[in-house]
């Protein structure tokens, strides 16, 4: 599986990476995509050096799945770089949270909700998630 994390430099795609080492993910390729202002630095993942580029639709095209820690300008910018080409989008920002089209999941509540997405998977904000995993 070849994925991508759009925004990797900020906490939450720190965290993304963090996640993806903790569940032991073996990807094939994994591309962190950041601003200008971080492209080319070093971040590891599962004790390799990767480089941070900006995103660019031709990186973007053979992916499997692309986690998206940017605004929600952002992710409805890159959204169509990503889907058009069969990649699914899993987006943490706010843009897509209330397009009926687009399943809002959490995986421990709704999780099969997943398999229904036509591109892009939503998720609550994070107090929302909190609150209901009680």
């Amino acid at each position: 599986m070849k994925i991508g994390i759009l925004g990797a430099t900020g906490a939450v795609g720190r965290q993304m990476i963090q996640c993806l080492e903790e569940q032991n993910i073996d990807a094939q390729e994994l591309r962190l995509f950041a601003s200008a202002r971080s492209e080319g630095k070093t971040m590891q993942f599962h004790q390799q050096d990767l480089h941070v580029e900006t995103v660019k639709r031709e990186r973007l095209s053979d992916l499997d799945i692309v986690l998206g820690a940017v605004s929600a300008d952002l992710a409805k910018e890159y959204a169509p770089l990503i889907t058009k080409p069969s990649a699914v989008f899993i987006d943490n920002s706010k843009a897509f949270r209330l397009d009926e089209n687009v399943p809002l999941v959490i995986p421990e509540i709704n999780g099969s909700d997943a398999k229904l997405h036509h591109g892009i998977i939503a998720n609550p904000n994070c107090s929302t998630i909190i609150t209901l995993m009680a």
